[in-house]
């Protein structure tokens, strides 16, 4: 497949990226655990059917330690006994904050009540930017056709 556009060869498309780049990096520093942040990351993009940010997530974040088994159940982590309440909670956030559209009020009380009694309102300021982080990287990939399958660990960061 060939990509529509050359997204680090574009000065528009470069300079965006850039910045997103740069928020991501500031999340990075956030006391939301790495764990969680690719595994946020990796739901996203599956949901979203992004294969560049599933190669990339999925390869950081066994780079980093994670279980295949708990990269491979992360698109059925409800029925998976593999993620902590903490980690539950932060992927139905990300699954109703990435599906935004097929619910009439967004996020529910339900699953904000449920992910503030496991993070501290910086992990949830950084949880939320992570997912509008991710949404968005996810559109400029999926509208551009980004072919994936040969990321690198670590190559961005």
């Amino acid at each position: 497949m060939d990509a529509r556009l050359n997204l680090f060869g574009n000065p528009v498309a470069g300079r965006s990226l850039k910045h997103l780049v740069a928020a991501g990096k500031a999340l990075a520093d956030s006391t939301l655990p790495a764990a969680t942040r690719e595994l946020v990351m990796l739901r996203a993009s599956q949901i979203n059917g992004c294969a560049v940010c599933i190669d990339m997530h999925t390869k950081d974040a066994a780079h980093a330690g994670e279980s295949s088994v708990r990269l491979n159940l992360v698109a059925a982590w409800r029925e998976a006994t593999v993620f902590t309440d903490a980690e539950r909670a932060a992927l139905e956030l990300t699954e109703q904050g990435t599906r935004i559209a097929d619910a009439s009020g967004g996020v529910t009380d339900e699953v904000w009540t449920n992910v503030a009694k496991h993070y501290s309102e910086d992990e949830l300021a950084a949880l939320v930017a992570l997912i509008a982080l991710i949404n968005a990287l996810n559109r400029f990939n999926v509208i551009t056709r980004q072919s994936a399958g040969d990321y690198q660990p670590g190559r961005h960061g």
